[in-house]
């Protein structure tokens, strides 16, 4: 189905402003042109991202956060990747090509893009897929992505950057709460130095640990709590800008690709979950 053309139903729209999927009083926009990101989710008239092209909330594919040196090892190859926040490479680069529109309509939406895509290049032959799912309610969002291995074996990660506004307007600031069992210790160069410690208190550009899954919980005073929860192991906390702050699950740590490999073969995919709900205070 081509994404230039725009076909409605019942609750989705999809056309040259990105598709549009809406459940109640829930309303979100898929922008697949501009690296599958979700460039607003309004609930009750409410926008809860920060907007702008680089904003919204974006999949980390095919790594998450930092790679060191823009470099990893499969094997005994290296590979170097564009270095994006010199002297790294940062947050993958399936937010910088176009995914193909599957299918949407309803409440519900997937895409797809290919690992060797010319506009952003991996050097494994390999499919992406991201589902986005509201709920009929309006009350939660499921994002779902899987990476599938079409060839040669190889390293990967996946997660979500989604920016959330500081303030809605009203209320005051949002406050954040989760409890980690540890801290990555963040060394000088924004990497972890392999040393887990206590949690401390922000402001945070960290990765914490929870095994059991991520669970964060986003308080907006007198608005809204919303809470971002994922099967996944890992969560990185940002909270240093004063417009927005960042819970980022993911499926390993900062430069992962390196220090923790989960490899991607012909039958064993990797697949990521997370899902936000929320309700008015």
């Amino acid at each position: 189905m081509s994404t230039e053309n725009t076909t409605q139903s019942a609750a989705g729209t999809r056309g040259a402003d990105g598709v549009r999927l809406a459940a109640r009083d829930t309303e979100l926009t898929v922008h697949p042109e501009s690296g599958c990101r979700i460039g607003s989710l309004r609930v009750g008239g409410t926008e809860l991202l920060r907007q702008g092209d680089k904003y919204g909330c974006f999949p980390m594919v095919p790594w998450c956060g930092r790679i060191e040196n823009g470099q990893f090892r499969n094997g005994a190859e290296r590979h170097r990747m564009p270095v994006n926040s010199p002297p790294h490479a940062i947050h993958g680069t399936g937010r910088d090509v176009r995914w193909r529109t599957v299918r949407a309509g309803g409440t519900s939406a997937a895409f797809t893009y290919e690992l060797t895509d010319p506009a952003a290049p991996w050097p494994y032959p390999g499919t992406v897929t991201q589902v986005v799912e509201l709920a009929e309610d309006g009350g939660s969002l499921t994002l779902t992505m899987g990476v599938e291995a079409t060839g040669d074996s190889f390293p990967a990660q996946a997660g979500w950057h989604p920016w959330f506004l500081r303030n809605l307007g009203t209320g005051g600031d949002v406050r954040i709460d989760f409890a980690a069992e540890w801290q990555e210790e963040r060394g000088p160069d924004h990497l972890p130095t392999g040393r887990r410690i206590p949690p401390k208190p922000g402001p945070w550009d960290d990765c914490f640990g929870m095994p059991r899954g991520v669970e964060v919980t986003l308080t907006w005073p007198e608005r809204l709590e919303l809470t971002v929860s994922s099967r996944a192991e890992w969560v990185v906390v940002y909270d240093e800008q004063e417009a927005a702050v960042c819970v980022e699950p993911q499926s390993g740590p900062p430069n992962g690709l390196n220090t923790a490999p989960r490899l991607v073969t012909l039958i064993d995919p990797l697949e990521i979950s997370t899902t936000w709900t929320w309700r008015t205070l």
